[in-house]
C-alpha cells in the first residue's frame, strides 16, 4: 500500500475527521480531539494495509503467525504509528500550518494500560518486527480496563492508583461484536467410552462471551502491519426473569463477575478468589484465541488436517499454556479427531518460549480449583498426563524422573511441564538462559528429548528505541554510516569506524548532554529536584525485584554516602542515581525495597555536605514513555542481576544502543553484550553462574562478610538505625540473614566496578570511545533479527514476498 499523502490531503482529512467525529472546526477543536482525529487516519490508514497485507499472504499460501501473550506493554502508538509508516514529517507540516504542534499531540496520548514489564515490551516489540519482517501475525491478548495500575509513592511507599487508560487509549481500538465467542466455565462432565479415548461432553457451565478489539501495529514502510487481538469479556444478556422474580443482586451479579475478568492485568493472588480469578483470566485469554484461530482456519480450508503447515501458534511464556489442552478439546470434542491424531496436529502446530527460572513464575495450578474451574479441560489433562507418563515408563525412564516431568502431579497442575510435553519446541531468551533450561530447569525434559530445545536470544524494535526515541542520535548515526541500518540493524557495525574521529566523539558527547538536559527538565518538573548534566547518570529501571538487586545499588550509594560524610575533600566524580520500577502489589519486601531508596535520596539529596556531589532520584509510575526519555540520557545502565537469575532483559539492549555502558554480572543477555563489545567497553563485577553455584553448595554465610566488610558493616548498621525515620529491618535481616541474592557476596566487585566507572568517565576521550563501540555493535539485539530465528528455526515460515526487500531475510 502506498501511505504517502500530500500536507493537503492530510489537512483535509484532519478538519473532515474533526467536523464528522467531534462537530467542531478547527478554531474550537481541543488537543485531545486533534490527536484523536489523527489517531483516527493513522488507524484507518493501517486497517487498509492489513487488509492488503493478509490479502497477498493468503495469495501466497504464506504460514500466518499467532503469538499468545498475557500481556503487550505498547507505550504509545501514535508517534510510533506515523514514523513506521513514513509520514510523520507530513503530518507535523499539515499540523504545522494549522498552527498546530504534533508533538503536543503525542502527550494527549497514554500508555496502553496492557502491560507491565519486560515480557509485554518484548511482545510489543515483536509484532513491530514481524509486520516489518513481512510476517503476517496477530498478537492476542486480553482487553484490560484498568491495565497494571498507576504508581504513586506516598511518603515513598508504593500505592496503587487505577490506571485510566481507554478514555484516551480507546481510539486505537477497533471493537467487532459480531466475531465474539463463547468461553464456558464450571459446569459437569457427561462421560462415555470410546475405543480411542474417553470422551465427555461438557454440559451445564457458565458462559463468558469473549468480544475481540482489534489494535494495528505497522512495519517500517509499513511493508506488514500486524494485528492485536485483545478479547474483552462481556456477560450474557441481562436476565429479566431473574431479576423480576425478586434476584435483583444476582442478575446484577452475574455481568459484573464476567467483567471482572479483563477488569485488571495481574490481579494480586495471594488469596483464594486472586488465584480463581488469574486462572479464569488465562483459559478465557486461551480459549477465545484457540477458537478464533480455528473458525478463521476452517473457513479458508475447511480441516484442521493441514493446520501445521499453515499455522503456528506460540505461547510467550506459561500464562498461555491452556491453549494446549484447548486446542485438544476442539479438535475432540467439536472436530471428531481421535485422540492420536489431535494430538499430533496439537504439537506439531504449538511452541513455547519460557522466560524466566523463577519457580513462582513456573506457574501450578491447585488440582481441586483447576477441576472445578475448567473440568473437561482438567479432564483432557490428566489424559495428557496420563499418555505421557506410559510413554516416558515404556521408554525405560526411572520412576522418579517421570514424576517431575509429569504435568499433574503432588495435587497441582504443572503449566512449564505441560508447555514441553505439548510443544514441539522450548526455547529461552538468552543464550546463558537456555543453557540454564537444559542443565537444571528442564533437565530431566532435554535428556530424553534434546532436539526440542533450542535458543532464541530476545531483542528490541530499535526503530523505536533509537530513530525515535533519540533522534540526534539516530540522524548523526544517518549522516556517518547511511539510513540501511533502520532496516538492517547490523549495519550499525560500520560506526565502529568512526571510534577514533575526534570530531564524532565530541558530537556523541554533545548529543548525550541534550538528552540528559531534557531528562533533567522532566525531574525538576516533576520530583522538584535539580540535577547536574555533567555528572553521570546512573540508571536502573525495571521491576522491583529482590532479583534485579536495585538493593545492591542501593546498599553501595549508602556505603558511597557514608564514605563522603568522613572524606569531604576527596576525589570524587558528580554522580546522579536514577530508578524507576513497579512492584507487584502483594511483593511486600519489593515495597520496602522501593521505600529504602526513596527515604535513601531524601538523606541524601537534603544533607548539604554531599548537594554538588550525589543525587539519588526515584521517579515515579515507570512505563515505556518514561523509559524513552530516560534511556537516551543514561551514561551507565545497571544491569546487576545474580549471575543466573535473569533469563536474557531487554532494558540492557535499549541503553546499549542509546550509548550507555553497561555495568553489570554475566547474567543473561549481558553474556552477548561482553561478546560483542569485549572487556573494555563493559563494567563487569560479579561471579559468574558456576560460582554462584560452587557458594552455595560451599554454604554461603553473609554474616560472615558484614563482619569483615567495613564498608558492608557502617551501611548495615546505619539501616539498623532507620533511614529518614524509617526501619528497614526486614532489609537487614535479608542481607545478613540468609541474602538469597547474595547483595554482600558481591558488594566489593561491584564497589570496585563503580570506582573504576567514575575513573574512566573523568577520561572523555575513552568514555565516548566506549559509548561509541556500544552502539556500533548493538545490531544483534535487534527484534528483527529474533523474528527472522523464530521464523526460520521454530515456526518454519518465510515472510510474504515483496515485502520490504530492504530487510535481510
Amino acid at each position: 500500500m502506498e501511505y504517502r499523502h500530500s500536507v493537503q490531503q492530510i489537512k483535509k482529512q484532519i478538519l473532515a475527521k474533526l467536523e464528522h467525529n467531534y462537530g467542531v472546526g478547527l478554531e474550537n477543536a481541543t488537543n485531545d480531539q486533534l490527536y484523536k482525529s489523527v489517531a483516527l487516519i493513522a488507524r484507518e490508514m493501517m486497517e487498509q494495509g492489513r487488509s492488503e497485507f493478509i490479502a497477498e499472504a493468503e495469495k501466497k499460501g504464506t504460514k500466518q503467525v499467532y503469538y499468545l501473550c498475557m500481556e503487550f506493554l505498547l507505550g504509545r502508538s501514535l508517534k510510533n504509528t506515523l514514523f513506521n509508516l513514513g509520514v510523520e514529517e507530513s503530518f507535523r507540516e499539515a499540523l504545522q500550518q494549522m498552527d498546530v504542534k504534533l508533538d503536543a499531540l503525542y502527550e494527549c496520548e497514554p500508555d496502553a494500560g496492557l502491560g507491565n514489564g519486560g515480557l509485554g515490551r518484548l511482545a510489543a516489540c515483536f509484532m513491530d518486527a514481524l509486520a516489518t519482517g513481512g510476517y503476517p501475525a496477530t498478537g492476542y491478548s486480553l482487553c484490560y480496563e484498568y491495565g497494571i495500575f498507576r504508581q504513586k509513592l506516598v511518603d515513598g511507599w508504593q500505592t496503587e492508583l487505577p490506571d485510566f487508560w481507554l478514555p484516551g487509549g480507546r481510539i486505537w481500538l477497533r471493537e467487532i461484536p459480531e466475531k465474539a465467542v463463547e468461553v464456558h466455565f464450571r459446569g459437569h462432565v457427561e462421560e462415555s467410552w470410546h475405543e480411542s479415548y474417553h470422551q465427555a461432553i461438557h454440559k451445564d457451565y457458565t458462559t463468558i462471551l469473549a468480544v475481540p478489539c482489534d489494535m494495528f501495529i505497522a512495519g517500517m514502510d509499513g511493508s506488514g502491519v500486524s494485528r492485536l487481538r485483545l478479547w474483552k469479556s462481556k456477560g450474557q444478556e441481562f436476565d429479566m426473569g431473574l431479576f423480576n422474580s425478586g434476584n435483583y443482586m444476582r442478575a446484577m451479579e452475574q455481568n459484573a463477575m464476567a467483567e471482572s475478568i479483563t477488569k485488571v492485568l495481574y490481579p494480586e493472588d495471594n488469596h483464594s478468589e486472586g488465584k480463581s480469578l488469574r486462572l479464569t483470566q488465562q483459559y478465557f485469554l486461551v480459549s477465545a484465541s484457540i477458537q478464533d484461530i480455528i473458525r478463521t482456519h476452517l473457513f479458508k480450508y475447511s480441516t484442521l488436517d493441514n493446520l501445521p503447515e499453515r499455522v503456528a501458534i506460540h505461547l510467550n511464556d506459561t500464562h498461555p499454556v491452556l491453549a494446549i489442552p484447548e486446542l485438544m478439546r476442539i479438535m475432540l470434542d467439536e472436530c471428531g479427531y481421535d485422540w492420536d491424531r489431535a494430538w499430533d496436529l496439537t504439537t506439531r502446530t504449538i511452541a513455547y518460549t519460557n522466560h524466566t527460572v523463577m519457580k513462582e513464575a513456573l506457574e501450578c495450578w491447585n488440582e481441586d480449583l483447576f477441576r472445578m474451574q475448567l473440568p473437561r479441560i482438567y479432564q483432557i489433562i490428566e489424559e495428557i498426563n496420563r499418555r505421557f507418563c506410559q510413554q516416558m515408563h515404556d521408554l525405560g525412564v526411572d520412576g522418579y524422573k517421570v514424576g517431575r516431568m509429569a504435568p499433574l502431579n503432588d495435587g497441582y497442575v504443572k503449566m512449564a511441564n505441560l508447555a514441553v510435553v505439548g510443544s514441539h519446541c522450548v526455547n529461552g531468551v538468552s543464550g546463558l538462559h537456555s543453557e540454564i533450561l537444559k542443565e537444571t530447569v528442564f533437565h530431566d525434559f532435554y535428556t530424553e528429548m534434546p532436539d526440542k530445545f533450542t535458543n532464541v536470544t530476545n531483542g528490541i524494535a530499535h526503530r523505536r528505541w533509537l530513530n525515535q526515541s533519540n533522534p540526534q542520535l539516530a540522524a548523526l548515526l544517518t549522516q556517518k554510516i547511511g539510513s540501511g541500518y533502520i532496516y538492517d540493524a547490523s549495519q550499525l557495525k560500520k560506526f565502529e569506524a568512526f571510534k577514533a574521529d575526534k570530531a564524532v566523539l565530541q558530537q556523541l558527547a554533545k548529543i548525550k548532554r541534550s538528552n540528559k538536559e531534557r531528562l533533567a527538565e522532566y525531574i525538576k518538573r516533576e520530583n522538584n529536584l535539580v540535577l547536574d548534566p555533567d555528572s553521570i547518570f546512573d540508571v536502573q529501571v525495571k521491576r522491583m525485584h529482590e532479583y534485579k538487586r536495585q538493593h545492591l545499588n542501593a546498599l553501595n550509594i549508602l556505603a558511597t554516602y557514608l564514605w563522603l560524610k568522613d572524606n569531604p575533600n576527596a576525589e570524587f566524580t558528580p554522580h546522579t542515581y536514577i530508578f524507576g520500577a513497579k512492584a507487584a502489589p502483594g511483593y511486600y519486601f519489593a515495597k520496602q525495597m522501593i521505600r529504602f531508596i526513596y527515604d535513601l535520596g531524601e538523606v541524601i539529596n537534603n544533607d548539604p555536605a554531599v548537594k554538588d556531589k550525589m543525587k539519588v532520584v526515584y521517579v515515579e509510575d515507570y512505563r515505556v514513555t518514561l523509559a524513552e526519555l530516560l534511556i537516551p540520557a543514561a551514561d551507565i545502565s545497571e544491569q546487576i542481576s545474580l549471575a543466573g537469575t535473569e533469563a536474557s532483559g531487554t532494558s540492557n539492549m535499549k541503553f546499549m544502543i542509546n550509548g550507555a555502558v553497561t555495568l553489570g554480572t554475566l547474567d543473561g543477555a549481558n553474556v552477548e553484550i561482553h561478546d560483542s563489545v569485549g572487556d573494555d567497553n563493559m563494567l563487569l563485577f560479579g561471579m559468574t553462574t558456576p560460582e554462584v553455584e560452587n557458594l552455595r553448595s560451599a554454604g554461603y554465610h553473609p554474616d560472615q562478610i558484614y563482619y569483615n566488610n567495613p564498608a558492608v558493616h557502617r551501611a548495615i548498621d546505619f539501616m539498623r538505625g532507620g533511614v529518614n525515620g524509617v526501619d528497614f529491618g526486614d532489609i537487614v535481616n535479608s542481607l545478613t540473614g540468609n541474602d538469597p541474592y547474595m547483595v554482600l557476596a558481591d558488594f566489593d566487585s561491584y564497589q570496585r566496578a563503580q570506582a573504576k566507572a567514575m575513573q574512566l568517565y573523568g577520561d572523555e576521550k575513552t568514555w565516548q570511545q566506549m559509548c561509541l563501540v556500544n552502539i556500533a555493535n548493538s545490531g544483534r539485539f535487534a527484534a528483527d533479527r529474533a523474528i527472522r530465528e523464530y521464523a526460520e528455526n521454530i515456526w518454519h515460515c518465510t515472510p510474504c514476498e515483496g515485502k520490504n526487500s530492504k530487510l535481510m531475510h
